[in-house]
């Protein structure tokens, strides 16, 4: 990258025998020309890093096997047994601006997999926050008397707490998003790309 040169960098140095306004105009003007020339860079950086994330991902993605791509199309479930499969799932849910249902899917299974009490409620309060409460950033869309089960199950929380509502979500992604997926141009490309041009047949 290019050497940064600024007008009044040297300026900085010449304290001796200068009135302290002048100094101080020296000084606002050196800080106008670095904020300008961090403010040129930023979209320089930002396609740096946009290129660094897609070149990362397209790597990940090309790890994949044709038969591993056939089984997510057997069912959602060996879809979500996959964590390529999970990834690619999520890409399109967040095209579709629904991602939440995955998060708050996955969110259920690392609960489920907790053995420390304390921590497991910790995280129940966390998912209730982040997915159930009303208003919730990341609210899924489950029926009133779920929502009201698993509050009244936040006093005392165990394994089973959000088992209803991740029935709920799992089937709703099943139903309405998964066939959507696998019609996709996020799946079809990626399908292509291992098995070749005939998929769309």
């Amino acid at each position: 990258m290019p050497g940064i040169f600024f007008s009044h960098a040297n300026a900085l140095k010449e304290v001796d025998n200068k009135p302290d306004e002048v100094m101080a105009q020296k000084k606002k003007n050196f800080a106008v020309d670095l904020k300008n020339y961090l403010k040129s860079m930023l979209p320089h950086l930002e396609t740096m890093k946009s290129s660094s994330s897609t070149s990362s991902s397209d790597s990940e993605k090309n790890k994949l096997t044709p038969d591993e791509i056939i089984q997510w199309t057997m069912s959602l479930e060996k879809l979500l047994i996959s964590e390529d499969g999970q990834s690619v799932f999520r890409e399109f849910l967040k095209s579709e601006f629904s991602e939440e249902n995955i998060e708050f899917w996955l969110a259920c299974e690392d609960y489920k997999a907790t053995n420390d009490s304390e921590e497991l409620r910790c995280k129940a309060n966390v998912i209730y926050q982040e997915f159930i409460q009303p208003n919730a950033n990341k609210q899924i869309n489950i029926d009133f008397s779920t929502r009201n089960s698993v509050t009244k199950d936040l006093l005392e929380p165990t394994i089973t707490t959000f088992n209803d509502a991740q029935k709920m979500i799992f089937i709703l992604m099943e139903r309405d998003s998964y066939p959507r997926f696998l019609k996709s141009e996020i799946f079809l490309r990626l399908a292509e790309r291992h098995h070749g041009n005939n998929v769309r047949g």
